[in-house]
C-alpha cells in the first residue's frame, strides 16, 4: 500500500516507511503541504495512494465519500517518527498488531496496525 502522510504527521516517517511502503509520499514532498483537504483527497484518489492523517477529517469525509482514497486514521497523540512508524508498521512495544478496523468507507483506524 503507497501512503499520503498528512501534514500533522512528520515527513521522517517517509524515509522510515520506505521499507514496508515504497513509492509513500508526504503531503510536503508533492506540493500540497498548504492544500485543503479537498485537493489532498483527490490527489490521493488520483495516484492511488492511502491517505494517512491524525486528523478526524479525512476519516469522516470517507463515511460520506466511501474510497478511493483509503482513509488511515491514527487515533493516538503526537508520535514522534519512530514511534509514528511503529504505529504504521504495527511493530510497536507490544509486539503486535493492534485492533486495527475497516469500515464500510474504506477507513481504517487503531492506535497501532500493520497497513498493507
Amino acid at each position: 500500500m503507497r501512503l499520503l502522510l498528512d501534514q500533522n504527521l512528520s515527513p521522517h516517517l517517509v524515509d522510515a516507511l520506505q521499507d514496508l511502503h515504497p513509492g509513500s509520499a508526504h503531503v510536503r514532498d508533492v506540493g500540497l503541504a498548504s492544500a485543503d483537504d479537498e485537493a489532498v483527497w483527490t490527489f490521493a484518489a488520483q495516484q492511488g495512494l492511502s491517505i494517512v492523517s491524525k486528523d478526524s477529517d479525512f476519516r469522516q469525509r470517507s463515511f460520506v465519500r466511501g474510497h478511493p482514497p483509503k482513509v488511515v486514521w491514527i487515533a493516538r497523540g503526537n508520535p514522534g517518527s519512530v514511534t509514528g512508524r511503529e504505529i504504521i508498521a504495527g511493530s510497536g512495544s507490544a509486539g503486535r498488531e493492534a485492533d486495527l478496523t475497516e469500515d464500510r468507507a474504506g477507513a481504517f483506524s487503531g492506535s497501532q496496525g500493520r497497513f498493507r
